[in-house]
């Protein structure tokens, strides 16, 4: 594989019926990557190496709806799309590769999962890192023109089906190719044109753009209500929060300390770029993932 040289690509079968793309490489302790919107693993073709040579085994599936993974039909309540059940993903795929307890990093949607999963199955992680975040609920009660204008898609996504799948599925392409140029710091220039492809495939099948489009339903609606129940609760294992120094979200909110109102021991700090974290700085954002990771013990 050109953008994951010596990983295997496999699909992964869980006992709840769904089948996972995942790429893994390396010996070591565990780490969980995560891919945010409108990607797939292929995001992490720059860090996922990195990593592999400090020493860890590193697995990169793409979340369900996702890429090469199933696309199971979106439901009534959003629960088939709520952070619950795609970290309840992980846990199963991570098990059943033999990793009962590991570390995890989340870029975009995958760090709403990782925070999810943090929270659900705290026994299963080590530590946890997200990437160019503020928690969901934070984001969503301090919304204001500048939020709303550049997060727009947050608002567009949620209407009512078929509304934004028959939009985005006029032009995928289009639409796929403006969100990634708009949110980075050198437009389409930052991406590998092989990720960018695989990218493009995906969002062609109707049904990737109706899974991305429940997922952020079941943001604005099941994952807030689950994140309302646990509002009291705090994640326990080390968290690190990055963020993109030209982006919105340092631009906009106190990160550390939105986290540290989740979570009891926090660090991070800002990555040169934008949004896409993995793509834009990899080299800055494998070694600070690498110096978090450190000393975690084998399993």
């Amino acid at each position: 594989m050109a953008l994951f040289p010596g990983f295997a690509d496999t699909r992964h079968r869980l006992d709840n019926g769904l089948t996972l793309r995942v790429r893994s490489a390396g010996q070591g302790p565990a780490v969980l990557l995560l891919h945010g919107y409108p990607q797939t693993g292929a995001c992490w073709h720059r860090v996922a190496p990195q990593l592999v040579q400090a020493g860890f085994r590193v697995i990169v599936p793409d979340l369900r709806g996702y890429g090469g993974s199933d696309k199971p039909a979106p439901d009534a309540g959003h629960a088939t799309y709520s952070k619950r059940a795609m970290a309840a993903d992980m846990v199963a795929l991570m098990r059943d590769l033999g990793h009962d307890r590991f570390a995890m990093a989340g870029h975009d949607r995958g760090g709403r999962v990782a925070h999810r999963l943090a929270l659900d199955w705290p026994d299963a992680l080590s530590r946890v890192a997200v990437l160019d975040i503020a928690p969901t609920a934070t984001m969503y009660a301090s919304t204001d023109m500048e939020f709303a204008t550049a997060y727009y898609h947050w608002f567009f996504l949620i209407q009512p089906a078929p509304f934004p799948e028959r939009m985005i599925g006029a032009d995928p392409e289009y639409y796929l190719r403006t969100k990634l140029g708009s949110w980075g710091k050198s437009g389409m220039t930052i991406y590998d044109p092989e990720a960018v492809a695989e990218y493009v495939a995906a969002f062609r099948d109707p049904a990737c753009i109706a899974a991305t489009c429940a997922d952020y339903r079941a943001a604005a609606s099941i994952d807030l209500e689950h994140d309302r129940a646990d509002a009291e609760a705090r994640i326990a294992v080390p968290l690190l929060a990055l963020w993109g120094a030209a982006g919105l979200v340092g631009r906009k909110y106190d990160v550390l300390q939105t986290w540290r109102d989740k979570a009891l021991d926090v660090r991070g700090g800002p990555v040169t770029g934008g949004h896409f974290l993995p793509e834009e700085s990899a080299d800055e954002t494998a070694q600070a993932l690498i110096d978090f990771f450190a000393g975690m013990p084998a399993e």
